[in-house]
């Protein structure tokens, strides 16, 4: 069974309108990872609150804090970035939402990087190793995306992170479109963590296209349609979060806009009918 959430802000910084659009189209879940253009470790505590009551109102729940947790050099102190995650699993207990993305850290900032993370792999799994024993005492699940230019961003390196943390608070969330964009096979991508995998985000992209769009779900080079039939052969039962790109993207999140993100919406829905998947 897959529940269908999104990536709200790629709609609108207004969360009102966010709330609208996904109405419109039969979603009633968030990822949530910022209002007013603020990421949602930064707000403070009043909006948190205003927005919480908004999402009572309309029947709303989170399908995770999409926060950018592991998204700055791995030589960067840690003190700091951890009073960031612990602000994280603080919001978990607010939204009554034990779900966090997290990511697996930036190359140094003074390295000249060649692609070689030896002398940093352990720095990173003792890190997240840290970070997935503070969530599992909070009842709190790490999802890792899988994302250009950090540890995890080739399917190896992913199955390495999760075997190497080996925590049942920390799992994968599968990004076709980023492997696509990172120059890796998806099908690869899956095979190689599916075992993983307990959260999906969906988007595609179009390999060694210039624009820095995604395409529409199923029209990209991210084989959606492949991940997601196994998913269902598999008894999936998860979230499925849209996070289409569809004007553009980067570090820090994307563009799709009121008018297209239905469309990404609707195109997954008929790829996860014609894959046999049902929608809870």
């Amino acid at each position: 069974m897959f529940i269908l959430s999104a990536f709200a802000d790629e709609i609108s910084p207004d969360p009102r309108e966010q709330v609208a659009v996904l109405k419109g189209c039969g979603v009633r879940h968030i990822e949530f990872r910022s209002i007013y253009k603020t990421n949602v470790l930064s707000l403070p505590d009043e909006q948190i609150r205003e927005f919480k009551k908004l999402l009572d109102g309309e029947g709303f729940k989170l399908s995770a804090i999409g926060s950018p947790i592991g998204k700055v050099p791995i030589d960067s102190p840690d003190a700091p970035h951890l009073e960031l995650f612990k602000r994280a699993i603080e919001l978990c207990g607010v939204f009554d939402c034990p779900r966090v993305r997290v990511f697996s850290y930036y190359p140094p900032v003074y390295y000249k990087w060649e692609n070689n993370w030896a002398p940093w792999r352990e720095e990173v799994i003792h890190r997240l190793s840290d970070k997935a024993e503070l969530a599992r005492k909070a009842g709190v699940t790490l999802f890792h995306e899988n994302e250009h230019k950090i540890y995890g961003d080739s399917p190896e390196r992913v199955a390495d992170l999760m075997r190497s943390v080996n925590s049942p608070a920390f799992r994968a969330a599968y990004d076709a479109a980023n492997w696509v964009f990172c120059g890796y096979d998806p099908v690869k991508g899956w095979e190689l963590t599916k075992e993983y995998t307990a959260h999906l985000h969906i988007k595609d992209w179009k390999a060694g296209g210039e624009e820095h769009t995604g395409r529409i779900p199923g029209t990209g080079d991210g084989k959606i349609e492949y991940s997601i039939r196994d998913a269902v052969k598999r008894g999936y039962k998860g979230y499925a979060v849209m996070e289409p790109h569809l004007r553009g993207g980067g570090p820090t999140g994307g563009v799709t806009g009121p008018d297209l993100f239905p469309l990404a919406v609707e195109a997954f829905r008929k790829i996860l009918r014609d894959c046999g998947g049902t929608e809870g």
